[in-house]
């Protein structure tokens, strides 16, 4: 007689996807009890933001050939398809800190970040582009070579009144109403030139075009005042960056849900969801859960998923495209040109510097992250697309880099959701923005927790840092 118990196909969740988005809200139900059942059809972690070896990038990008002998074994590479950082002080960190999933990463601070700017050749100089490092403080403004003697003084003026400034002390805000004046505005009444504009804005408050110019002030000072705040708090940059990869943020929070009893399931698509009366979701099918499972659908009061899910389930519906994102992935033999050989560095290219209407951004990690082989360094570049052809518009960015061993281009639709998720409970995910860290996944997750919970996420009283866990 078989005694084996039958599979309970009810939970309270399911979960499409294990992107960051999808990984952290998974984590954090299961936390609140809630039964969650976890799939993805890929083989690993990570869905649009995974970290890859050599073989499954080869696959990937360049299928039925073989990567170069030259670059190792595939131990030695995690591959990005993501460029991205941490803020060491923004809300990712907060709620890996929360959640005691820190516990299961080790960072490294990010060397060194730097902006491009175009200059115009003077009596002893030659003009042209060129690469600087991004001064965030009052006195890092007057070493900076990105501005001259007297523009420094004024630089130097913008960031105390910035880093001096306390939105319930009025006497910080010398008589200014940021709440109502225009960034453009406040940056016209301390007098500063349009490239000391760009990077405060393009490589400090880290906005990937101009309209923040004609936004309310106060974003733009909380944006910086976070650069600020971030630098110093676990090295000299204000990013830091997992060892071993992007690709173990959702494992570890997908480590979180399984210990407070999820269930996961890799090479697993969603084929179709179901629907009560009411029109709200309460159920979906799955070939390969029931291959595995035996069981004809998966029972749920509710569905987290990337747009991707939505796509393949015949929810498009559900999801419209705002544009598109060029990426390239870029095998180097060498650091970045000018960057004092730093291991890891961003260099943001803000818009105006080349006419275009968004910013071009580089990242770049190497051995010391354990993503690459020795000698060998990552680079990835990405843009908002503006023309048809996407790959030339990194060219900018391929100039800053140098010299490319292996190069893999992606251009991926950005993909939002048209509702809330409310009526039907299907609560579907943004893709990726071309942004430098994790600042608006990470705001899409606290937003999507209080609309499925009815309550904020607390991110208060948290641990120093992870060895007080």
């Amino acid at each position: 007689m078989d005694t084996q118990e039958p599979i309970n196909p009810n939970y309270d969740v399911v979960v499409c996807g294990t992107g960051l988005i999808e990984c952290i809200l998974s984590g954090l139900l299961s936390m609140e009890g809630k039964r969650v059942f976890h799939m993805d059809r890929n083989p690993y972690y990570g869905g649009e933001g995974a970290s890859l070896n050599l073989t499954n990038l080869w696959k990937l990008f360049k299928a039925g050939q073989q990567f170069p002998q030259q670059l190792g074994q595939n131990r030695d590479w995690n591959i990005d398809l993501i460029p991205k950082f941490v803020m060491a002080n923004g809300q990712l960190v907060k709620i890996l800190l929360k959640t005691k999933v820190a516990r299961y990463l080790e960072w490294k601070a990010i060397d060194g970040t730097y902006v491009f700017q175009m200059k115009e050749a003077g009596l002893f100089s030659k003009g042209g582009g060129k690469i600087e490092k991004v001064p965030a403080t009052a006195s890092e403004a007057l070493k900076s070579d990105l501005m001259g003697m007297f523009e420094k003084r004024r630089c130097q003026k913008f960031l105390s009144y910035v880093s001096n400034y306390e939105v319930s002390n009025p006497k910080t805000h010398e008589g200014l109403n940021l709440n109502q004046m225009t960034c453009a505005q406040l940056l016209k009444k301390f007098e500063l030139e349009p490239n000391t504009i760009d990077f405060i804005g393009h490589a400090v408050a880290l906005y990937s075009n101009d309209q923040f110019l004609d936004k309310p002030a106060i974003q733009t000072i909380e944006k910086i005042k976070l650069y600020m705040d971030s630098i110093g708090r676990y090295g000299d940059s204000p990013f830091i960056y997992p060892i071993y990869g992007l690709g173990g943020i959702p494992e570890g929070f997908s480590r979180m849900a399984a210990v407070n009893g999820g269930t996961f399931m890799l090479n697993a698509d969603l084929d179709e969801v179901l629907f009560d009366g009411d029109g709200k979701v309460c159920g979906l099918k799955s070939e390969k859960v029931k291959e595995l499972m035996g069981i004809e659908q998966i029972n749920c009061k509710m569905i987290i998923a990337d747009p991707s899910y939505a796509l393949k389930a015949k929810l498009s519906n559900k999801v419209k495209s705002i544009g598109k994102i060029v990426r390239c992935i870029c095998i180097l033999n060498h650091p970045i040109p000018n960057t004092k050989n730093l291991p890891s560095v961003q260099v943001i290219i803000p818009q105006r510097q080349t006419g275009r209407k968004n910013d071009i951004y580089v990242m770049m990690v190497s051995d010391v992250h354990n993503v690459c082989k020795k000698g060998f360094f990552i680079a990835i570049l990405s843009t908002n697309v503006e023309t048809n052809n996407p790959e030339k518009e990194l060219e900018p960015g391929f100039e800053v880099v140098g010299t490319i061993l292996e190069k893999f281009i992606t251009v991926s639709d950005v993909y939002v959701p048209v509702d809330d998720g409310s009526k039907d409970n299907i609560f579907i995910s943004s893709s990726f923005d071309p942004q430098s860290h994790f600042e608006g996944e990470t705001q899409q997750v606290l937003n999507a927790y209080k609309r499925i919970t009815g309550k904020d996420l607390d991110l208060t009283n948290l641990p120093i840092d992870q060895d007080d866990q």
